[in-house]
């Protein structure tokens, strides 16, 4: 059993094989560490994440060692059939690949039962052990940009069905149109940890397989009854919910997701007097405008720009940030695009009237869970709050927001992967300064240097749970740092990741602006205890 450092508040277990990580994950599970976050297991790791004021680094791994290895976890046995139709575009390749004829391919992929291992890369996408043990192929060299719903592939000695569209590297041999994933279910993850699987050859079934649509978004806000309400004129270059996050949905591939800035978040909450993790609307780069119907108590906090109001009878002036601003019927604010800094929160006295899905109202743009992005013409019902609700103290503003115009700073932690490169590529991470390309977005900031990173290790790494603050290196050399919506587990090694206290920091950073790491000091990589 190895520890690799992955964050200050998270490590990676590292294990023999997928055997001794389901024995240890069954272990936490069935006598859960006080402190313990979430557990992210893969197919020879399990990403732990903690908080440092209940559980340190140094408990934590000294706890993990004590348990066995022999454990299993203990469920009621379900078995479930996917029909598949095994006409996928690389099937021939993939009978080419093992010497055999695509019939014998389909009929070794039918012909036993798979064991769903761990989930992760989409809500609803399983890793399917056991099998044929012939079926072990490589992914393949260059990941399509698009793969269909219901597609059934096959990754190493893995078997997997996407639960929705999505760029993938796997090998695809057949499609089902059985959804992995439909927020309509108690529970939406069609395959849980530990279910069997059998997939049954669908020309044998003689019937038509319906097309997989996933449901993956909310309803939009309902009218509250002798409440306010805001009028959108204008959204921006993207309104979205967001919260404290969309915690402990592991089990079903869901990561946390939340608002990229999650102190502005708290911030925007306390001035008005709601819960710190309240759903707030996260505004990035500005030009958003509503129109207020009734009375409200609004705050603004996140990047720095130009707020202002426009009274009904035409009267204008500039609003201050991190203040609550009482509105009244008729009155028009609008966010002007920030000078430091890109993403806005805006928090009502109440909260807004919003459905959550899965615990949150946080939308989750890669996952595509959550309500919907707000665009002109919504109207957004705020709750009503009885007379007198309390509301916050000013709050002080950040005075280190991102800029274009100067280098921003983060500290990072070394891990879990450094030891992939070459020491040139990690004293290079520190050294050059990195462009943030416009490819960014909230899954991650796309990062590009005058000298990619190499690689000192050539091998494919098998997937394993990445968090937020993760700097990713894929073949190009250039880094990805994974931010509020990065998938649950990643195929390419992790150098580093940015400090916990960085994060909400690295969510303001602007496109174009240059970004330099710098390693904090104390212990890296692999914990020795």
């Amino acid at each position: 059993m190895r520890f690799l450092r992955v964050n200050l508040n998270a490590v990676l277990v590292e294990l023999d094989d997928l055997a001794q990580t389901l024995a240890l994950l069954a272990s936490l599970r069935a006598e859960p560490l006080a402190g313990i976050d979430e557990l992210v297991p893969a197919a020879r790791t399990i990403l732990i994440t903690f908080r440092p004021a209940v559980l340190s680094a140094a408990a934590l791994t000294h706890a993990v060692r004590q348990r066995k290895l022999d454990a299993r976890e203990t469920r009621i046995d379900k078995r479930i059939e996917i029909p598949v139709r095994y006409d996928g575009e690389d099937i021939a390749e993939v009978a080419g690949l093992l010497g055999i004829t695509p019939d014998e391919l389909v009929r070794r992929h039918t012909g036993s039962d798979y064991t769903v291992a761990f989930t992760g890369f989409a809500p609803g996408f399983a890793y399917l052990s056991g099998g044929h043990p012939s079926l072990n192929v490589p992914r393949r060299a260059v990941p399509r940009t698009r793969i269909p719903a219901g597609a059934v592939g096959l990754a190493g000695s893995f078997s997997g069905v996407y639960p929705q569209a999505s760029p993938g590297g796997w090998q695809i041999i057949g499609v089902t149109g059985t959804p992995m994933w439909d927020l309509s279910r108690e529970t939406p993850a069609l395959l849980q940890p530990g279910d069997a699987v059998r997939f049954v050859d669908a020309s044998s079934l003689k019937v038509a397989l319906p097309v997989a649509e996933p449901v993956v978004a909310a309803p939009a806000p309902a009218a509250v009854e002798g409440g306010s309400a805001f009028e959108v004129r204008a959204a921006g270059l993207q309104a979205l919910w967001q919260d404290g996050g969309r915690h402990g949905q592991a089990r079903q591939g869901v990561s946390a997701s939340g608002a990229m800035d999650q102190r502005s978040l708290q911030a925007a909450n306390r001035l008005v007097g709601n819960a710190s993790d309240a759903a707030c609307l996260e505004l990035a780069y500005g030009g958003f405008q509503f129109v207020c119907r009734g009375n409200a108590v609004i705050a603004v906090t996140g990047a720095d720009g130009p707020l202002a109001l426009t009274r009904a009878d035409g009267a204008q002036w500039p609003l201050p940030r991190y203040q609550p601003v009482a509105l009244a019927d008729g009155d028009t604010v609008t966010v002007g695009e920030p000078v430091a800094g890109i993403r806005s929160y805006l928090s009502v006295r109440g909260g807004f009237a919003v459905a959550p899905v899965l615990g949150s109202c946080a939308t989750d743009t890669l996952a595509r869970i959550g309500p919907p992005a707000v665009v002109a013409g919504d109207v957004l019902p705020v709750r009503s709050v009885a007379t007198g609700a309390v509301v916050g103290a000013n709050e002080v503003p950040p005075t280190d927001l991102p800029t274009v115009q100067e280098e921003v700073v983060l500290d990072i932690v070394p891990g879990p992967r450094t030891d992939w490169f070459t020491a040139d590529a990690v004293e290079r991470l520190c050294s050059q300064p990195w462009v943030v390309t416009p490819q960014s977005n909230r899954v991650g900031i796309r990062l590009n240097g005058e000298a990619p990173l190499v690689r000192a290790n050539a091998a494919e790494l098998p997937s394993e749970g990445t968090a937020r603050g993760s700097i990713q290196v894929p073949p190009s050399g250039q880094p990805v740092l994974f931010l509020a919506d990065h998938p649950l587990t990643g195929g390419y090694p992790v150098i580093a990741s940015v400090a916990t206290h960085h994060l909400d920091r690295a969510g303001q950073i602007p496109v174009n602006a240059r970004v330099r790491f710098q390693p904090m000091a104390g212990p890296h990589g692999a914990i020795e205890l």
